[in-house]
């Protein structure tokens, strides 16, 4: 099966080692013990996704200059799009305190660059969702027909970062205000487990990616949820290299979804919402049936693993 990976970033030595050392993320990095991802070269990277079957992933940029003093990497993530522009769709991260300057970078990102979407980290910026600095960014995002994501999540051991930043009722707010808008919740809006549902549910405009959070507590409503309420509305991510992608897709092997809700969640969901063309029907009713008896071996595997 076909997979289009939401939340991706290649594991270069540069990549790991700006994320190891930033004021952000070094923190999280010692709790999770990052050290033990390897670099690889780009091409060692892409030559790994396409033996997982990863037909595209998407590579989300980040700029909290403003708050943290860090450079943006969007220079990185144009770099990835322009060297393997079949495999990787590059969104360009935005910072809501520089006003007019973030959207001249959109703009010209998007027009001239080859960047497919935008990026914010509301927690980074220490704003909530719907405050006005980001109005602007919504504006222009609908105005280039681009989706934008929302990196949610606990922001564990972020310095100065609020959780309460993050809250999907505030992107709720954002939903309403922008239904032209196309909305990624990163990290499932998590732990804000219900909430989030909710508001995919009820905003034809909100996605979700599950990434990192998919066997926390709570995170059975979202397989729940797939299953009966928002099936086309879950997208797969890995989070990668802050979770290896190998180690991603296997855990998905355990996640109880129905064959043609795992279908939608892996690719089909995120070819529509970036435009791409579904995987043909012959190809995908065949790849389904060999995922299916894999994941009916895993699961029973699991389960004897687990009655032991």
């Amino acid at each position: 099966m076909k997979i289009i990976d939401f939340r991706f970033r290649p594991n270069t030595a540069a990549v790991l080692n700006g994320i190891q050392n930033s004021k952000m993320f070094k923190g999280l990095c010692e709790t999770i013990d990052f050290s033990k991802m390897k670099p690889q070269t780009v091409p060692e990277v892409v030559a790994e996704l396409d033996r997982h079957d990863i037909e595209w992933a998407v590579i989300t940029g980040r700029d909290c200059e403003m708050t943290y003093g860090s450079k943006s990497n969007n220079d990185s993530v144009i770099e990835f799009v322009k060297a393997f522009p079949n495999k990787f769709i590059g969104f360009v991260g935005l910072d809501p305190h520089k006003g007019m300057r973030a959207i001249q970078e959109l703009k010209a990102s998007v027009a001239d660059l080859g960047m497919r979407g935008a990026a914010v980290d509301p927690y980074l910026a220490q704003i909530y969702a719907n405050d006005a600095k980001y109005y602007p960014i919504y504006s222009k995002c609908c105005e280039l027909d681009i989706p934008i994501i929302f990196t949610t999540g606990p922001a564990t051991l972020v310095p100065n970062a609020i959780i309460d930043h993050v809250a999907p009722r505030y992107i709720d707010f954002v939903a309403r205000d922008f239904p032209e808008l196309k909305i990624i919740i990163s990290h499932g809006g998590y732990p804000w487990v219900n909430e989030a549902i909710t508001i995919a549910q009820r905003n034809r405009n909100v996605y979700i990616d599950l990434s990192e959070y998919e066997f926390s507590p709570m995170a059975e409503a979202y397989v729940e949820a797939a299953n009966t309420m928002i099936a086309d509305k879950i997208l797969y991510a890995s989070a990668h290299p802050f979770v290896d992608f190998k180690v991603a897709l296997q855990s998905y092997e355990r996640l109880q979804f129905k064959p043609d809700v795992r279908r939608k969640i892996m690719y089909d969901n995120a070819a529509r919402l970036l435009g791409l063309k579904a995987a043909p029907l012959a190809a995908r009713a065949g790849d389904d049936h060999v995922h299916d008896l894999i994941s009916d071996i895993v699961r029973e595997v699991m389960a004897r693993i687990e009655r032991k």
